[in-house]
Parts: structure tokens; sequence; C-alpha cells
């Protein structure tokens, strides 16, 4: 299958972040064969210009679709419930009880919610962890999107084994299936929720499975002087002395950072997953953004939860994540709007392994897509693209998603995601477990 995208702008977010004004895209299959201009793909094209379908981009930008690099999708159902509150009480008082009420089927229809959000706001892959996870791989299946996963993973307790066997059983059953878009990683939830002996236990696992690691680190200023006054250091160094660290790391939030820590992280190439909108709402502090960059640490965005978001737009985040270093440092140079874009983007790829195949609009990677209508007023006059991207735009704006070559979405009707039927069985499970 050969489909040509022609006359549109392109933002291909690069390694030079090239860009190209009325250019074209070809398709073949689920790769990316070309991007340019019209005229050099004519010279180029080792199967000649015939096409099995031509697409106008004229009124469109062409990126690479956003990589949401930390979330709870099936937390849809609690979007709007349990706010204003630490994130402790938030967790042990409301969330855990209303997550003991969830059952199996419910992940499926939450996770498709959630999907249908993320497509609609650009979003083509997102990293998870929660439970039930191989009801979350199924939605990815069906819906047509990116995912990596993990068995968010608590212990010891009675049932600290049985969740490393269903994240065993979630790389068994799912790793590399959906034409390779889905990947497992281990997801041991956090150093307050898993004792040293059940880290190494996740840590083993990710060994034996060849996969990297999905955790929670730093979040809260209460997580770091806990660790600090029960084993005498900080989170980031109790990792780093496991071994924990010596491998593939995803770290969620890294709010509370020493300059040790972020030495650490540097040394063992721990990519972080920073969520600003949750951590402002929760009230956990602002991630010191701009140092871990200076450093040379990868960070890339994540949305986190629904329900401590309270939705799941990376184009949010970017904003706020471009937009909150300045005002708490007085400088207006940090984090500009070039870097933000590249956290939704390359930087997402990279924090999950998969730069390479995704992150830019390059020849040879999949062809993981997205289109935006920039006819609205708050994108003219029509010049700097990441400016208006990052400080003006709206999910709103996403017109088409591509992922692995395949149309998910084309101004703004899902092809994938029955909605209606979504709605339908979502509120069914509101009601059984919030009752109202």
């Amino acid at each position: 299958m050969r489909t040509l995208i022609k006359n549109i702008d392109i933002l291909t977010m690069d390694e030079n972040n090239t860009q190209y004004k009325k250019g074209c895209i070809l398709i073949e299959d689920d790769r990316i064969a070309f991007v340019g201009h019209e005229t050099e793909l004519k010279k180029v094209a080792e199967k000649g210009t015939k096409y099995d379908r031509v697409e106008d981009g004229k009124g469109k930008l062409a990126l690479p679709g956003f990589v949401n690099t930390h979330t709870h999708i099936a937390m849809t159902l609690f979007r709007g419930y349990a706010n204003d509150l630490p994130l402790m009480e938030w967790l042990s008082r409301k969330i855990w009880p209303m997550e003991d009420k969830l059952v199996e089927e419910d992940i499926y229809w939450l996770s498709l919610l959630a999907i249908a959000e993320m497509i609609r706001g650009g979003v083509t892959t997102f990293a998870d962890m929660y439970m039930f996870m191989e009801e979350t791989a199924l939605a990815v299946q069906h819906s047509g999107v990116r995912g990596v996963l993990a068995r968010g993973l608590q212990g010891p307790d009675a049932n600290s084994q049985k969740r490393l066997e269903e994240n065993k059983r979630l790389w068994e059953n799912w790793h590399g299936r959906a034409d390779g878009r889905i990947q497992v990683m281990v997801g041991p939830h956090a150093i307050y929720t898993c004792d040293p002996s059940y880290l190494v236990k996740a840590m083993e696992l990710a060994g034996e499975l060849g996969v990297g690691i999905h955790i929670h680190l730093s979040e809260t200023r209460q997580e770091v002087d806990n660790c600090i006054k029960e084993l005498g250091k900080t989170p980031v160094r109790h990792l780093y002395e496991l071994g924990l660290l010596d491998g593939h790391v995803l770290a969620a939030h890294c709010v509370h950072l020493s300059s040790d820590d972020m030495d650490i992280l540097k040394e063992k190439d721990v990519k972080v997953a920073h969520c600003p909108s949750s951590n402002l709402k929760l009230g956990s502090g602002i991630a010191p953004v701009q140092d871990m960059i200076d450093k040379g640490i990868t960070v890339s965005l994540g949305t986190d939860g629904a329900a401590s978001n309270n939705n799941l737009s990376i184009m949010k985040e970017m904003a706020l994540a471009a937009l909150i270093s300045k005002g708490v440092r007085e400088e207006p140079t940090l984090i500009p709007a070039t870097s933000a874009l590249e956290m939704a983007t390359v930087n997402g790829a990279k924090a999950l392994g998969l730069d390479g195949d995704i992150g830019s609009l390059s020849p040879g990677n999949k062809a993981d897509i997205i289109l935006l209508d920039v006819n609205g007023p708050h994108y003219y006059p029509q010049a700097h693209w990441e400016s208006h991207l990052v400080y003006s735009g709206y999910t709103s704006d996403v017109y088409s998603v591509w992922v692995n070559g395949k149309k998910l979405m084309e101004d703004r009707k899902l092809f994938t995601v029955d909605l209606d039927k979504v709605y339908s069985e979502v509120n069914k499970i509101y009601k059984r477990i919030l009752g109202e």
C-alpha cells in the first residue's frame, strides 16, 4: 500500500529539525519511505509515482505522533473523583479502595475510553502501568495505537507473587503482538509500595524477559524524606545501590532530586517522564527539568492518569513544561518551545527505547503521523510552527492520525473505536463502582 500526502507543511523533528513548506510524505505499508519536496520524490522514487491513495494536505501541518510516556489509562473512571488532595491521602483513602472494586473486563472499556481521547489528541504511543493489563493490551490491539505496557507491582503481600506472574504472562502473551505495536516492561510501582527484596524480584524478572523497568520515582517530598529517614539515602541512590538502574529504566515524575541524584540518572541513562499537570494538581512540586536537561538526561512527557490530571493531552503538558520552569526560575529562556516539542516526540521515543522506529518523520521510521488543522486564527500569522503548537495549540486541532501506516482518525472521526459503545459501557461501570 503506497499513500502520498502532498502539499503539506512538515515538522520532521529529526536530528536537524528539518522542516518543509508544501512538502510531501510517502507511506509504504507501515513505514515512511520519503519526506521532502515532491520534485525530489520524483527523482528518487524507485517504485515510480503511482500511488494507491493521494491526499491533499493543504492547510495542515504534519509531525510525528505524540508519545505519552507515563499514564494509567484505565483510571479514566476516576476523572473528577477525589480532587484537591495530596498524593498519599488521595491514593490510600480514595483511589485504592475504589480500584479494589474493578473487575477484569472493566479495564478494556476504560482503556478504550482513554485511547480514544489520546488519539483525538494526537497521541500515537503511550506507556502504561496498571492492573489487568491484558485487557489494556486487547484495547491497544483493537484500536490500532502503540502501547508499552507494564503490570503495576506492589509487595510483599498476599498477592505480590501473583502480580509478578501476571507481568510475565503479559510479556508471554502480548510482547511484540499487534503487528509489533505492543511492547512490555516490568512495573514496580514505587519504593514506598515495594520493599527492597521485592524490587530485586522485579529487577530479576526484567532481566529474565530482557525488557525495561517502569517505576514512579521521587514524586513527593514525603517519599524522599521517608526514604532518607528509613534507609539513610534518597530513593534514587536506593535504586542505584540495589542495581535496579543498571538496565533500561523509565522513571516517572522525578520531582525531588538532589544534584547527586541527577548525576546518577545521567550515569545510568535513566529516562524521565515529566508529568507537570499531575505534579501540580497533587501539590507534589515542580520537577527540575532544566537542570536535568543541562545534565544530559533524557526528559519526556507523561500525563499520568486522568484521575490526577484530569485529561490525557500531551499538548497541555508541552505548554506547562515550557511555562512553569520559566516562571519558577524567573528566566524566560528556559525550556524553549522546540525543547518542549522534542519532549513530546523524539524524547518520548528514546524514553521507551523506540527511537529509530518512532519520534520523527524520517525515512525508514514507522508511519506514526499526525496532521493538524492550522487554519484557526490562533495559528496566524503562519510562522514559527513550534511556538504556535506549544503556546497556542489545542488538542482539537488534531485532524487525522496514522499509526503503522493505518489511518485511525480523519476530520476528528475515529475509525477503530465505537465511542457510543464505549460511553455506554463506561457509564455502567461508573454506576456500579461509584454508585451514582
